[in-house]
Order: C-alpha cells, then structure tokens, then sequence
C-alpha cells in the first residue's frame, strides 16, 4: 500500500451543460410556480455530488420529497448512514427502482407532504383538486424509470446514459395526482473538481467528452482507498497503485493486445462499465464526509 500512498492523481475538471440543459432549466424554474410538490431523485451512491445547487433556489418553500435511488448499486452500509444522515432534514426514501414495488411507500409520502394543502383546499370547498408534483433530477438518475414504474406503462424513454428525456412530460398518476417529469438538469460549473468526477463514474456526464483512462484511474484510486480489496475480489487483479493495478486488471482479464500488452483503453472503458453499473456496490460519499 505504500505505492498507492506515495501516488499523486492529478485533478480532472470536467463540465457539461449542453444547450438543451439551459432551455430545460428555464422550463424548470417556471414549472416549480404551478406545482403543490417537488420529488427530487438522487442517486444514492452520491446523494450529495447529485443534489443540484440550483433547485434550492427553484423551489423555495415548497414541500421536497427526496428519493434516493440505485440503492442496489451502493453500498448497503452507507445506505443506511444516508437515511439517517437525512431523516433529520427532510422526508427521504430509499429505492432500487427496477424491483422494488415502491408504489403504495411513495404515495403514502407524497400524501402525508400534501395533507396540509388538502386541508386548505377542503376549507375552501375545493373537493376535486388535482394536485401537481414535480419530478426533478441530474442526468440518469432514473427519472423516467421513476414515472413509468408509477404509471404502470412505459410512458417515458428510458437509457442507462445521460441526456434522454429533453423536454416535459405530464403523466396523471391517479385521481386528482400528476406528475410532472423534467429532463436531467445539470448545473453550469462545479464548485468542486471532484463533483464532476463523481458525475462522470456514475454515468451523469456524456462519456465522450471524458478521457477514460484518466477517470479510470481515479476510481480506482478511490477504491483503493476506501475499500482495500474490493478490485482484487471483482477481477482476481493484484493493488498496488491505480496505475499498476489497471494494468493487474487487464492482465487478469486477458484485455490484452496483440504482443501481450495490455489495452489499456479496453480495461478503462470495462472498469469504468462495472463502477458505473454498480457492479463492485460502492458508494462515492460517505454522510461523514460533509
């Protein structure tokens, strides 16, 4: 391990913010006036490096409901330090959206944030009100997932990748409940180098305008770290620094190429893959690091 300690990784700045990104933030900002309601989707692997500075702003006093999701690709551990973590600030839950019958939880949730506003509108004699919820999120966190599992039909596209859905959608979820689905949203420029680094390994950023074996490395790096013995266990590779155990893995892969070298552009771009589908179940932060 001392090789790893005495490694230097340079920092990646990376940003994306394509031009549908500005148009949809503005539909955004003026959608969140006419709804009684905002979902905030998550990825629970990074609940922080996923949270978009600019909804703060939007939504201003309006009831949040946060969802945190892809909790199949996260560490188990930290999945339960993040509910903890925000339990104390807000109504938060936690899903894997392909197989969890979340339904009837959701509902319940979005009911007991409502109850107030419902009240009201009783008092003022209002019994068939619809009332609007808006879905928000970053790039591929399973927005449209979201809704067609609450629908009950595929009504949105959706793709593991960044960027699909581009413009708004209604779906009326039930009697007097809709949902409003919104395109990923990222913001202009981060804060901090490392926010878009998350990005990039959780596949919120296009990949195209990443150097993968530059990123590569740092996830590597970061496993390394945070959970020694995690890339020996997935790939049979031996660690030493990200550099060296990069190239353990292709060699333990056979990603090799012709001569015997490894491919180190194969072996980025399949590491990268596995870290982006969850398959090691690592999370990117951790609630102690705030």
């Amino acid at each position: 391990m001392n090789e790893l300690l005495e490694e230097k990784i340079p920092t990646m700045d990376i940003n994306w913010y394509p031009g549908h990104m500005e148009k949809a933030r503005r539909e955004m900002n003026e959608a969140v006036n006419n709804v009684d309601l905002v979902i905030e989707l998550r990825d629970a692997r990074a609940p922080l490096a996923t949270s978009n500075p600019m909804l703060a702003e939007m939504i201003k006093d309006k009831p949040l409901l946060l969802v945190l999701t892809k909790k199949d690709k996260a560490d188990p551990e930290e999945n339960a330090k993040w509910l903890s973590y925000f339990a104390e600030k807000q109504k938060t839950l936690l899903f894997d959206l392909n197989r969890d019958p979340f339904k009837k939880e959701l509902l319940a949730a979005i009911e007991e944030l409502l109850k107030d506003k419902r009240e009201r509108a009783l008092r003022r004699g209002i019994r068939n009100k619809t009332f609007r919820v808006l879905v928000v999120g970053i790039p591929n966190v399973g927005k449209s997932t979201f809704i067609n599992k609450l629908s009950g039909k595929k009504s949105l596209k959706t793709e593991n990748r960044p960027g699909v859905t581009k413009s708004l959608a209604q779906i009326r979820l039930a009697e007097g409940l809709a949902l409003l689905d919104t395109p990923g949203v990222l913001w202009p420029k981060f804060s901090d180098p490392q926010t878009g680094v998350i990005l990039a390994l959780i596949g919120s950023i296009n990949p195209q305008i990443v150097d993968a074996k530059e990123l590569a490395r740092q996830g590597v790096y970061y496993l390394l770290k945070e959970y020694p013995g995690r890339l020996h266990e997935y790939y049979g590779c031996e660690e030493g620094s990200s550099i060296s155990t990069l190239e353990s893995i292709g060699r333990a892969k056979n990603w090799l190429q012709k001569g015997g070298e490894v491919d180190a552009l194969k072996t980025a771009e399949q590491v990268l893959y596995d870290l982006r589908e969850g398959q090691l179940n690592i999370s990117w932060e951790k609630p102690c690091a705030e």
